[in-house]
């Protein structure tokens, strides 16, 4: 088998930005043009006998990428000795709900917004035969820090190409997952317009639906669908149309669950006037802010926010950590494989084109 040639790096990486269960995300510049990348760096020995999970993200990512506004590009891919890098776009704006918490106030129809801007972009994932599965507000980045900057989703670490058969794996962030996935009865597309569904909800009052105090009364909850618009104190603010958007998607059955076309043509999104309910306060009847309650319910949650992982990435660890610690890790625990990788500086080293 021919090896592939080595070449000049074109890239030189910068400070860390993020770091994942096997992966960490740094800046990157490219040497000649001077623009700017996220560089995603992936430790080799960290996934040997795993290479597929990253074929099968650049593959995905080569199918969505540059369609879609609203999606992270994948620019360029390349190894090293060491590590595998992929370079997307860097997303300087930040997270949505901290972009959300950001603002001076925040309304219903800002959410449908948001909601209707995201919603197209996964009805063209799907439209691409792919279902994202890690659709969560952590993943919906704003490109720049300017006010009409687009929102992207970002990592496709968990994306699949759909063919005739359902998955069956169980994967994604816990309170997001469908019932499906729980259940192990196969799933596909729906996942995420359940998942989208969660995030309205959270976009609307600033907690998740299925919160509870273990990860198995949040599962037994999602199984049932059990669920409540309360306190009434905070959904007094959201209408009535708001809460049977929230209903559709995060229907138990996904053969009934509305598609992305369905959702997007449902009044909530697709009316010409914006759906709200008034502020007694407002002399002109206009819509009630739902940035306090909003707010205050987010900053309680990331005060004591649980470590929740993607169930997939933990069992991934624990696999990688364990089970083939003797063929793959030996001599090396996780920390320094990833420490590895953040102190590869590429421009020091030749690149595999």
């Amino acid at each position: 088998m021919t090896q592939p040639a080595v070449v000049p790096c074109q890239y030189r990486t910068g400070k860390t930005l993020g770091s994942g269960t096997y992966a960490i995300v740094k800046e990157a510049v490219h040497i000649k043009t001077g623009e700017y990348y996220a560089c995603k760096v992936i430790n080799k020995k960290l996934m040997e006998g795993r290479e597929y999970m990253v074929r099968n993200e650049i593959a995905v990512l080569k199918k969505v990428s540059r369609g879609c506004p609203n999606i992270v590009t994948l620019h360029d891919y390349f190894e090293t000795s060491h590590n595998l890098y992929l370079c997307f776009d860097l997303c300087t704006g930040g997270e949505l709900f901290d972009r959300i918490c950001a603002k001076g106030n925040y309304y219903e129809a800002d959410a449908a917004g948001l909601v209707r801007t995201i919603f197209t972009a996964v009805k063209y994932v799907h439209g691409c035969g792919i279902v994202h599965r890690d659709l969560k507000p952590e993943n919906l980045l704003f490109r720049t820090k300017d006010e009409d900057a687009d929102i992207m989703i970002a990592d496709f670490g968990l994306s699949r190409i759909m063919d005739d058969h359902l998955l069956t794996e169980i994967c994604g962030t816990p309170g997001y997952m469908a019932p499906e996935i729980f259940k192990k009865t196969g799933h596909g597309k729906p996942v995420d317009v359940w998942a989208m569904g969660v995030i309205t909800y959270f976009l609307l009052c600033g907690y998740t639906p299925f919160d509870r105090d273990t990860q198995q009364q949040e599962m037994e909850a999602i199984l049932a669908g059990d669920y409540k618009f309360e306190p009434e104190e905070y959904w007094a603010n959201v209408s009535d149309t708001a809460r049977d958007f929230v209903s559709a998607c995060l229907t138990i059955d996904p053969a009934s669950r509305p598609t992305c076309e369905e959702a997007l043509q449902h009044k909530w999104l697709s009316s010409d006037f914006p759906h709200y309910v008034p502020d007694p306060q407002s002399p002109t009847g206009g819509p009630t802010d739902l940035l306090p309650h909003v707010k205050r319910h987010f900053d309680a949650k990331k005060t004591f926010r649980k470590a929740v992982f993607s169930i997939t990435a933990m069992r991934r660890m624990s696999t990688l950590a364990h089970a083939h610690a003797g063929q793959h890790v030996r001599g090396h625990n996780l920390a320094q494989l990833m420490e590895e990788s953040e102190k590869e500086h590429i421009n020091e080293v030749r690149c595999f084109g």
